[in-house]
């Protein structure tokens, strides 16, 4: 029987909240003119994505998918595979990206690639949180939150095999594998 890590706040839900409504500002910004489709990618960024929306006084469209890349662990396997993909075209709007984290920027660089191929007008990115000591894949984020270190973290909607996602908090698991 394993040992369940214990979560060690790594982003307060101050910080967290602020640099949300920083993000937003900046979304506002470039698209209070706009009808974007804003793409969440479960299940991570739910919580991130809820609130950023609620920040956003413009028209939007939500649509989600779902990639998976880590299984049970807390390594990526390297494999990404669509779990679920848009509901509706983009061809034509503007897409932004909504990501709880960039971590090795291969699950991200496939969504953005398969965007692309559905030939919306434009497409950017807007992640929480970067990790970019662990990039194997660049990639671009056009609206970042935070950069985090070479920590496996959970909490605002971020997990380990499907635990910690409640915490209020952004944290780093303390005798998780890194």
């Amino acid at each position: 029987m394993s040992v369940q890590p214990e979560p060690l706040v790594l982003v307060p839900r101050q910080e967290v909240a602020a640099t949300v409504q920083r993000l937003a500002a900046e979304i506002k910004r470039d698209y209070h003119d706009k009808a974007p489709v804003l793409v969440g990618v479960l299940k991570g960024s739910f919580i991130f994505m809820a609130d950023l929306i609620r920040m956003l006084d413009f028209r939007l469209t939500v649509e989600f998918v779902s990639l998976s890349s880590y299984g049970k662990g807390t390594e990526s396997s390297g494999r990404v595979k669509l779990v679920r993909c848009l509901a509706s075209p983009v061809r034509g709007q503007d897409v932004l990206v909504i990501e709880d984290i960039v971590d090795t920027g291969l699950t991200i660089a496939f969504l953005l690639d398969y965007l692309r191929k559905k030939k919306p007008a434009s497409l950017k990115l807007c992640a929480l949180l970067d990790k970019p000591a662990r990039r194997k894949v660049p990639v671009t984020i056009d609206y970042l939150g935070l950069t985090v270190p070479d920590k496996f973290v959970v909490g605002y909607g971020l997990d380990w095999d499907e635990k910690f996602r409640h915490l209020p908090d952004v944290c780093v698991l303390e005798g998780s594998e890194d």
